[in-house]
């Protein structure tokens, strides 16, 4: 049996909602741009319908967003669900895990401390109640590879049973839209990615995302946190109080989805297009539709939509 240890040191990043039990941190100035433009009706039409694919395709798990890319999904989740049942089951790995070819001991004994820290230890992994599903843009699959391979190795060393740790594992992988042909290559194709087929077939899913949005997030966001990648595990400024160039209008959009999150019509769109979702029927996704519809309004957050009128923009840009 393995005992709880202190997450290890991580790039820190404000809380915006009460999601979790705690209260918004107060932004203040840091956020405020007068000069700087909301997210336009695409990235918001669309990160709510690939929101909702998420949600209903992970069957009740609890979601662990990796890296950066899809901070603005956990926002608005963080939003959509604040004070509801589902606080503690919205996490984040916030590192960068490309390639483990050059990391040293001290990097592998490190990222275990990172999986760790979101209930990924092979001993919490074989006895956790809930499923935990992986969530990030993917390409190539590289992060996921890595993941997967440092995992699978620890899990090795400490003979926990990956027969019951497999049903306990999934990966969603939010992909770039692209033709459906048959003939289209698909990332679980390549064959650094033969990982995927030691899962059930139905724990590694695609969601696919309009390409200008998923090149937006994945690529030119600003973003609060800069990169994490191994030689900054170790690094003790690493882990300060964010200060960067595009920090403002990062915090800005931060903000922005965290209260569209908020809006009850956004909540009723999440909960209709989960609607369409083959696997609505069940038990899981229906405590999440109610999860959303039933949320509590919230004493603790400004509980103020976004300065252009979330509702208007997207009851007009989404029918």
């Amino acid at each position: 049996m393995t005992t709880a240890a202190a997450p290890p040191p991580q790039p820190y990043r404000w809380s915006l909602s009460a999601f979790g039990g705690g209260r918004p941190d107060q932004l203040g100035a840091l956020a405020a741009r007068e000069d700087q433009s909301p997210p336009s009706d695409l990235v918001l039409r669309e990160l709510t319908a690939v929101t909702a694919k998420v949600l209903a395709r992970a069957d009740g798990a609890d979601l662990c967003f990796l890296g950066r890319s899809l901070d603005s999904m956990y926002d608005l989740l963080t939003g959509a669900l604040e004070h509801s049942p589902w606080d503690g089951r919205l996490l984040r790995l916030p590192v960068s895990c490309m390639a483990d070819t050059d990391w040293s001991p001290a990097a592998t004994r490190r990222f275990r401390e990172h999986l760790a820290s979101v209930g990924l230890e092979p001993y919490a992994l074989a006895r956790r109640k809930r499923p935990i599903a992986l969530v990030d843009v993917v390409a190539e699959g590289r992060s996921y590879g890595t993941l997967h391979r440092q995992l699978a190795d620890w899990i090795e060393e400490t003979r926990e049973p990956w027969a019951v740790i497999r049903r306990k594992l999934r990966y969603i992988a939010v992909t770039c839209r692209h033709s459906t042909s048959p003939n289209t290559w698909r990332w679980q194709q390549d064959p650094d990615n033969d990982w995927v087929r030691t899962l059930p077939a139905a724990h590694v899913t695609d969601v696919s995302l309009d390409g200008r949005v998923w090149s937006y997030l994945a690529n030119s966001q600003a973003k609060v946190n800069e990169s994490f990648p191994h030689w900054n595990w170790f690094d003790d400024e690493s882990v300060l109080t964010p200060r960067h160039r595009r920090l403002a209008p990062a915090l800005a959009e931060a903000r922005y989805f965290t209260e569209a999150g908020r809006d009850s019509h956004l909540r009723e769109e999440l909960i209709r297009l989960m609607a369409r979702e083959p696997g609505f029927a069940g038990r899981e996704q229906r405590r999440i539709a109610l999860a959303l519809r039933t949320r509590a309004t919230s004493r603790t957050g400004s509980g103020t939509r976004p300065r252009t009128g979330t509702r208007a923009r997207y009851k007009t840009g989404n029918r």
